[in-house]
């Protein structure tokens, strides 16, 4: 390659003194094209660009011009590239009838689309080595998904879901995509775990691209680690990647900050199945429960009796970002029977602290 400027941009300084391509510090001279198949001119004067046009005219050269595309007779596509997880890449190129802004900005539009997983990534050649992915889904709406896992999805040949996870992604999905649901609800496992770590094993150990789609995070009370143990003890790759949980986005959206100056310090996460002796009783520390409403009698009394005062704010709160989310408050000491009065119903997440207080429901009760 011949570059002929007078000055050059670092890159091409670089390139040339590795002996990558060959630089002549001058003005353009006519002949220079001699022996040329393509010519790119971008010299910033018209009238230069407009010779070197004409000699590549002349004598049969593609000539691009970064000016003015009347003049040319080739383009160059503005390039969006994906390296996928196979090993494999996609590359797009978009010509926009000679406007290159145009052409960089759909290049720039599918390039997003491309890394979110938005356009087709899977295969359709199956592949002799599969994987698998644990997806933390979030707390239920398709927009907290995180990237990495959007893409991951749309290279999938199985996706094994969970009854919590966010489900509208699934429509986009390719109809040939094979779908598990082994979705739990409370006191029904109808896939036991030791089942679900065999499908994903199986699945990628038959070269499957393998995504277990799970509610909130999968190292959050998910079962994650295990499954994970499972695939990495069969040789599979497997890699995590990390969601939203639950435990600090449903109180969000309910109003309710796990931590804030001023009224909580720290805060810890339980499932309701747990002992709640050992979690400090100040009153500047949040308790969150995950699958705790069957059970909440009990904590409410385990928690008064280490110290926890009954007059404690706490709240429920139902099916976080879903249809039927619901906040319910009250005090620990009331909080069972406001529960049951207001025929509380799982997925729920329980708070309890003064960081309560904070929620629009708590303002706003009787």
């Amino acid at each position: 390659m011949l570059v002929v400027a007078p000055d050059a941009v670092d890159e091409v300084a670089a390139h040339a003194g590795a002996d990558r391509l060959r630089w002549e510090r001058r003005a353009y001279r006519p002949g220079d094209l001699v022996g040329a198949w393509l010519v790119h001119v971008a010299t910033g004067d018209p009238a230069v660009d407009a010779a070197v046009a004409g000699d590549a005219e002349a004598q049969g050269t593609w000539c691009v011009t970064a000016a003015d595309a009347g003049l040319a007779t080739a383009w160059t596509p503005a390039v969006a590239r994906t390296t996928l997880d196979d090993g494999g890449e996609v590359t797009v190129a978009v010509n926009a009838g000679g406007d290159p802004g145009r052409a960089r900005a759909v290049r720039d539009a599918v390039a997003v689309a491309l890394e979110t997983g938005e356009l087709p990534l899977r295969a359709t050649r199956p592949g002799t080595t599969g994987s698998v992915a644990l997806v933390g889904g979030g707390p239920g709406d398709d927009g907290l998904l995180t990237v990495r896992g959007r893409h991951l999805l749309a290279e999938a040949d199985v996706v094994v879901v969970d009854r919590l996870a966010p489900r509208g992604v699934l429509a986009r999905l390719a109809p040939d995509v094979e779908v598990v649901d082994v979705g739990k609800t409370s006191g029904h496992h109808p896939v036991p775990q030791d089942e679900i770590n065999r499908v994903l094993v199986d699945r990628a150990l038959a070269g499957s691209r393998v995504v277990r789609l799970k509610g909130g995070d999968p190292y959050v009370f998910g079962r994650g680690g295990e499954e994970a143990e499972a695939c990495r003890a069969a040789g599979v790759p497997v890699e995590v990647v990390p969601g939203v949980t639950s435990a600090v986005a449903v109180p969000a959206a309910a109003g309710i900050p796990v931590t804030h100056r001023g009224l909580a310090r720290g805060f810890t996460v339980l499932t309701g199945h747990e002992s709640v002796g050992a979690v400090p009783a100040a009153p500047d520390h949040t308790l969150i429960l995950l699958m705790g409403v069957s059970h909440l009698a009990a904590t409410a009394d385990a928690l008064v009796a280490h110290g926890r005062s009954p007059d404690t704010p706490a709240a429920v709160v139902e099916d976080g970002y879903g249809p039927g989310f619901r906040t319910t408050v009250a005090t620990l000491g009331t909080l069972a029977r406001t529960v049951e009065e207001a025929d509380v119903r799982p997925p729920a997440v329980v708070v309890v602290g003064d960081v309560v207080t904070l929620s629009p429901a708590w303002r706003d009760r009787a």
